[in-house]
């Protein structure tokens, strides 16, 4: 597992990250959530050994990642922000060095970088220089090295950015299959990432950890939760009906697509009285949907207090 223990960085007067403890076990996804400059980036370099804490312990399947540096980072692949690499190496030249450092030799070298070239279709650009590539090809290079000596634990700091829909559906199916056995933890800003992947998510701004659940714990949380949704070309008359059902606490209707929502009173199941309101009353209703919860309005709720208040020092 990935135990983290009060972990702080300072940069001069500037609290980075301030006190955060964690873990995380084999099989679990993390998403790691929170505006920018709250944290993220830090933390997740702390975590790959990039970067020294101010305080606090990082321990990785058993390593202090100070103490045994070499030993813990065997074991982890570490996608950076932005992805770096050697612009005038092509990724063939630049995945071989990779499995060098790596200590990959013979059969086994040459088995990985083509198993990981062919997961993330590099062949068409294997001998381009990697300056001349696309933002979402250099991902994918950056990808490929993370993955390349097959590590345990995998930190992946923004893995989709700058991908095309179909390029973030396969780096996400194939998250998705290497998290039977692995730790992955996942930066990300980007609030359907953790939907289409994540088992947990960490949010964190001003660098504190201030919610650690699930996403539907954290959906839960939102006052869409347990809402209806419809939408009907007699919106008037649909309105004064939801307000008239004992379920109900408040209707709402959205200015700009004239989408209801209707918001239960506690304790009280909305969509089965709903669903019959409209069907005694004969409405033509064009959508109706149950709403689980909404992750940014959890998220806006949970990080603009600290947002606002300012940097930490």
């Amino acid at each position: 597992m990935i135990e983290i223990s009060h972990l702080s960085k300072r940069y001069g007067q500037l609290l980075a990250v301030d006190d955060i403890s964690f873990r995380v076990e084999p099989g679990q996804v993390l998403g790691f959530l929170g505006p920018n400059g709250a944290g993220k980036s830090t933390t997740m370099k702390m975590i790959a050994g990039f970067l020294a804490p101010s305080a606090g312990t990082i321990s990785v399947a058993g390593h202090d990642i100070q103490a045994e540096p070499l030993a813990a980072k065997r074991l982890i692949g570490y996608l950076p922000e932005g992805a770096p690499a050697w612009g005038e190496m092509t990724p063939r030249q630049f995945l071989g060095f990779i499995a060098d450092i790596r200590g990959l030799d013979g059969a086994l070298r040459a088995r990985r970088i083509a198993e990981v070239v062919e997961r993330l279709n590099l062949q068409r650009v294997l001998d381009q220089s990697i300056e001349t590539l696309s933002k979402g090809f250099k991902r994918r290079v950056g990808l490929a090295q993370a993955i390349l000596h097959d590590p345990q634990v995998l930190i992946l700091d923004e893995p989709t950015d700058g991908l095309d829909p179909n390029q973030k559906h396969e780096v996400r199916s194939l998250i998705q299959a290497m998290a039977k056995d692995k730790i992955i933890v996942i930066s990300t800003h980007i609030l359907e990432e953790v939907h289409a992947v994540c088992t947990r998510a960490i949010v964190i701004a001003g660098g504190r950890l201030l919610a650690d659940a699930t996403p539907a714990e954290l959906e839960r949380r939102s006052r869409f939760h347990g809402a209806v949704s419809l939408s009907c070309a007699d919106t008037p008359a649909l309105v004064a009906a939801l307000r008239a059902l004992d379920e109900v606490a408040q209707v709402e209707v959205d200015p700009q697509d004239g989408r209801v929502t209707a918001f239960p009173k506690a304790g009280k199941p909305l969509f089965p009285a709903v669903s019959a309101l409209i069907r005694d009353r004969g409405f033509a209703v064009d959508e109706l949907a149950l709403e689980s919860g909404r992750l940014d309005e959890v998220f806006r709720q949970i990080t603009l207090p600290v947002h606002k208040e300012g940097v930490r020092r």
